[in-house]
């Protein structure tokens, strides 16, 4: 017989004092780039979401790098390994420019994926009601925002591996920044739909501004 399931680990931010300051700054500059977008985004949302898009990708890599324990062959570097009294430290630990490079390709990756999966964000949009042949534009716009918003903080902290993916989806995963930020991801374009069908004639009522 197979032993019990063992639970996925919580995520351990960064203890620095860099970290923990921008994490809990990164949630306020999100809010505060769609709200000082919001008229340009209501005015013509292909040239708004898309100057979005890119400061949206800026304050999620910077998240990333400066919050969130980088993916290292297998795990999350979630914990630093403790050195005996008297132990001197390794000569092959790897140094900080090499360490900060592997961060950047780490983080490229995560953009990589992030793109790759933004058809399959789109047409799962177009599932859930989004238009089939209008606004081709507005939701792979909308699906862009999705994928950054979820991909990147993921792939940085747990790589291509599928594990930590079917506990993401199960739910199986304590909520931490990661799961929280997929979760919150979702569970916001749903509940921003809803005042799309409402029959207010207004600007921002269309589509995708309220998602």
């Amino acid at each position: 017989m197979s032993g019990p399931i063992e639970a996925a680990a919580p995520l351990d931010m960064l203890e620095s004092s860099a970290s923990k300051l921008y994490a809990h700054i990164h949630p306020v500059l999100l809010l505060s780039l769609y709200a000082f977008r919001f008229n340009a985004i209501v005015a013509d949302p292909v040239p708004g979401l898309s100057w979005t898009l890119l400061w949206l990708f800026v304050l999620q890599a910077a998240f990333a790098l400066l919050c969130l324990p980088p993916y290292v062959g297998g795990t999350a570097t979630t914990t630093r390994e403790k050195k005996k009294p008297g132990e001197k430290r390794k000569k092959n630990a790897p140094g900080v420019f090499a360490h900060i490079w592997s961060n950047i390709l780490l983080l490229c990756m995560a953009l990589v994926l992030a793109a790759v999966m933004i058809a399959a964000l789109q047409f799962a949009l177009i599932l859930f009601g989004a238009p089939v042949t209008d606004l081709r534009t507005h939701t792979f716009l909308c699906a862009a925002h999705m994928s950054v918003l979820m991909v990147i903080p993921f792939v940085y902290v747990h790589g291509i591996t599928m594990t930590p993916l079917f506990e993401v989806v199960s739910l199986q995963r304590p909520i931490d920044e990661v799961q929280g930020a997929i979760m919150g991801t979702v569970v916001g374009a749903w509940a921003g739909a809803a005042p799309i069908p409402l029959d207010w004639v207004l600007d921002w009522q269309k589509w995708p501004i309220t998602v």
